[in-house]
């Protein structure tokens, strides 16, 4: 029998941990998963805030917290619960209060900063892309179901990150892509283009997404009403009787759900993807990217992209006229969107040639003769200089369109 004067033991302790962290299956449903949570600076015994006038995007920044003592645990709840604050959240402590992980980044000076836990999954950073995903895209990409997140990062009662797989990260930012695609590209489906197309690489990732993600976190924090602790709006003043440029006083915000439920969560995505325009210039990627598509950049998969590019390339190679001549005065200047003159031929067909075949057709465009090739590239005949002319022509015959 267990002695009751003996504290818990491992196991038990590790049970309430997955307790804590993970959500049962029978408890996610539509209505009430996934879910994002914030509490307020108020319930922390902030009785005011200071809000700036333009508050900078805030950046995550990973300190160690293993076997973190107890001041350093209580410093990094406090430090981002107020992230009303924002650049100017380091005003509320004194420098030699402060453990030392966090006095190295308040002596930087004004600066946004949310502190997260640095761990092997890198949990706490992605967080608030996890907690928008669904049971079934869960399910999917093999992420484990867990209860109601929490932003910003308070304290890890759970020891998280020994609970998740080892490429968490990687099964998040398949998941990630998977759900936020439809968005950026509803026309055709991931598996239509290539693993190295841009976009598809940008979905996947996290690093990208974070910051969108936050500005509409934080939007839509700032939409909840004040807690009354009879603060007033005005200049914040300083020690030294001036007062703090750009910033103001005020009550700090209630609490409460960010997002409840899939729908909500859905929601939270499409925004997140408009956020993303001003945090990441995402729609001058998409436009650049689109305008600007090769081959490689479609698997053999059919899709609406990949007949548009190309119905597009089609049309613009049959609008050229290409001739075999020799021109013996006319030197070729190569550019990005230049031809090569002695064969009329486009730089995307140049880019079809190997490195052999193109120097033949640069060396004949200058007025070279079949045998001086010969002779330049170290042949002892011009027969090796009519062979690659052959694969040449081939080649323009294919790409063309040409009736052989």
């Amino acid at each position: 029998m267990k002695n009751e004067e003996q504290g818990p033991t491992e196991a038990e302790i590790e049970a309430w941990q997955r307790e804590d962290f993970f959500l049962p299956a029978d408890e996610a449903t539509p209505e009430t998963h996934p879910s994002l949570y914030n509490i307020s600076a108020g319930l922390m015994m902030f009785t005011g805030v200071v809000r700036p006038l333009e508050p900078q995007l805030p950046d995550y920044v990973t300190i160690p917290m293993v076997h973190a003592s107890a001041e350093l645990v209580v410093q990094v709840s406090k430090w981002n619960v107020l992230w009303e604050a924002g650049q100017f959240r380091r005003r509320f402590f004194s420098g030699d209060d402060l453990p030392e992980p966090i006095a190295k980044i308040a002596e930087l000076g004004d600066i946004n900063t949310i502190l997260v836990p640095h761990t092997r999954s890198r949990y706490f950073e992605y967080a608030p892309l996890l907690h928008l995903l669904p049971k079934a895209t869960l399910d999917r990409f093999g992420l484990p179901l867990l209860r109601r997140g929490q932003w910003p990062f308070l304290a890890d009662h759970s020891d998280a990150d020994r609970f998740l797989p080892a490429d968490f990260e990687q099964r998040l930012a398949k998941a990630w892509a998977w759900s936020v695609w439809p968005n950026i590209n509803s026309g055709s489906p991931m598996q239509a283009f290539s693993g190295d197309d841009p976009i598809r690489v940008l979905s996947h990732n996290l690093n990208y997404w974070i910051p969108p993600v936050t500005k509409v976190i934080q939007d839509t924090l700032g939409q909840f009403p004040e807690v009354d602790e009879g603060k007033t709006v005005g200049p914040v003043p300083l020690e030294d009787g001036s007062f703090l440029p750009g910033a103001v006083t005020g009550n700090p915000r209630q609490g409460g759900s960010v997002w409840t439920g899939r729908e909500e969560a859905v929601e939270m995505v499409a925004a997140t993807v408009e956020a993303a325009d001003a945090t990441g210039h995402l729609r001058d990627i998409l436009d650049a990217v689109r305008s600007h598509r090769v081959e490689d950049d479609f698997s053999n998969r059919w899709s609406y992209a990949r007949e548009d590019f190309e119905r597009k390339l089609y049309r613009k190679r049959s609008k050229v006229q290409v001739r075999f001549v020799e021109l013996t005065d006319t030197i070729p200047v190569q550019g990005p969107e230049s031809d090569v003159l002695g064969k009329l031929v486009t730089s995307d067909f140049l880019a079809l040639l190997n490195e052999k075949q193109r120097e033949v057709v640069v060396l004949l465009s200058s007025g070279f003769r079949q045998h001086e090739i010969a002779e330049k590239l170290g042949y002892a005949n011009h027969s090796p200089i009519s062979k690659r002319l052959a694969q040449v022509q081939r080649k323009a015959v294919e790409f063309f369109g040409l009736d052989k």
